[in-house]
């Protein structure tokens, strides 16, 4: 029997064997492997927005588009906007839009995605740069495209069912049919979602020990990871702080279908804001009418004002409305002073004070811009008749005769705004980054590290 060469079975022995670069997949393992990273952040995301919207009686809406209002939400859940607009022809008009992203929805998409990417490239300590933006190309072309599909689903018409004889009778002989729609901003969630992407790409190389780094990199690994993943550390604290409290908020005090599906939706919307007033930052806003959006009574009362002028949402604020806001800066402390024990922890042992001071400090301000950006809010809808507000006027005696008292109400104007004051934010979480690195190093110096006492006993 003849033996196989060991060039293999058609290579003529005197031939070498071409060289493969270790760790690269081939072409088509690239792409499977690429797929597996779109597809698990989405079938996740999906699932739970599906279980938010259903919760908050989604299904309900006419039309069947139950679909479309789900690609909806998770075109906002990576940073898109939805776009609200209709009307009866020349007679009314309406204009409305809406950007806010769901957090929990996009939250637990990246840490998906995260896990599966770099589960791909586990049990290496270096891979190469061109490999790596390799494997983030094809991953970013398969997103594209998914949002491309997202983009063509968050589309949907309504046919409104107006109320009242009077309505019927206008609209049959002038042949107007109300109708209201939504659709996704093509450009903005494609690009923005590009965005979402890179960023949680980027996030997962400055957490994980496990991302392996080009060698250019691999020098810098241990003043950008510690604290980075301590920073991370507090902000998943913060979510599941966020849905114990739904969950007993569900169970205790009722509206629990509403309560959940908040949790599902936007916990870190609500708990990550938390994190920033218990540091002394501050929020502006107004909220005018009713728009839809959950939120908590305390902060509802805080920004209702009897003229709609901008109010400022802060811990003085807050606890005028509700005493126990004031646990807020216990917990940020705690949990803060916590990260920045565990920078050190993780962090070698001859980095100085001021280094990790500094370090923390940094990472805190990032974060805090980024929680800023992130739980922006903005939302507004309006009704004009003839081109005239329905606000203005006098008109809303004229509306309900029209077109019924309760579709009149629900097609009154409102409009809700939460914007972060970002410089003052940032500037508060380098502020309090660098106390909790300083004290964190500290107490983490007392604290015997892993294999310190046999490499003691050894030297003895």
């Amino acid at each position: 029997m003849q033996q196989q060469s060991p060039h293999g079975p058609d290579r003529p022995p005197g031939e070498a064997v071409p060289p493969r670069r270790p760790g690269s997949p081939g072409l088509l393992r690239g792409w499977l492997d690429a797929l597996a990273v779109v597809l698990s952040g989405l079938v996740v995301m999906t699932a739970l927005a599906a279980g938010g919207l259903l919760l908050g009686r989604a299904d309900s809406l006419p039309g069947g588009s139950f679909p479309s209002v789900l690609a909806a939400t998770l075109a906002l859940a990576v940073g898109g906007s939805v776009r609200i607009d209709g009307g009866a022809g020349f007679f009314a008009e309406v204009n409305a839009g809406i950007t806010v992203m769901p957090l929990s929805v996009g939250l637990a998409g990246a840490l998906v995605m995260v896990e599966v990417f770099l589960r791909q490239l586990r049990f290496r300590a270096v891979a190469a740069g061109g490999e790596l933006l390799g494997r983030v190309a094809r991953v970013v072309v398969l997103w594209l495209a998914a949002l491309a599909v997202i983009v063509a689903v968050a589309r949907h018409t309504f046919v409104v069912e107006i109320g009242g004889d009077l309505a019927r009778t206008i609209g049959g002989a002038l042949g107007l049919t109300p109708e209201v729609g939504f659709h996704a901003d093509a450009l903005r969630t494609l690009g923005l979602g590009l965005l979402w992407l890179l960023v949680v790409l980027a996030a997962a190389f400055a957490v994980s020990r496990r991302a392996p780094l080009p060698r250019a990199a691999l020098p810098y690994q241990q003043a950008v990871r510690p604290a980075a993943f301590a920073v991370l550390m507090v902000l998943l604290a913060y979510a599941v702080i966020g849905v114990a409290v739904g969950v007993v908020t569900a169970l205790v005090h009722g509206n629990a279908r509403e309560t959940l599906a908040v949790v599902l939706l936007a916990v870190p919307n609500l708990a990550w804001p938390a994190f920033g007033l218990g540091l002394g930052a501050h929020w502006h806003g107004h909220l005018t009418g009713a728009i839809g959006l959950p939120m908590p009574p305390v902060l509802a009362d805080v920004l209702r004002t009897p003229e709609g002028e901008e109010v400022t949402v802060s811990l003085s604020t807050l606890a005028g409305y509700d005493g126990r806001i004031w646990w807020l800066p216990v917990l940020s402390g705690v949990l803060l002073l916590a990260a920045g024990f565990l920078m050190a922890f993780r962090s070698p042992r001859g980095v100085r004070l001021w280094q990790h001071a500094v370090r923390m400090g940094l990472a805190l301000a990032v974060t805090m811009l980024l929680v800023g950006v992130l739980s922006r809010v903005s939302a507004a809808y309006g009704l004009a008749v003839l081109g005239v507000d329905t606000d203005e006027g006098g008109l809303g005696g004229l509306i309900g005769s029209v077109l019924g008292e309760s579709t009149a109400r629900s097609l009154g104007n409102g409009s809700l705004s939460l914007q972060p004051e970002l410089w003052w934010a940032v500037l508060l979480g380098a502020g309090w980054g660098m106390v909790a690195g300083a004290l964190g190093a500290l107490l983490a110096g007392h604290v015997r590290r892993r294999g310190e006492v046999a490499e003691r006993d050894g030297a003895g």
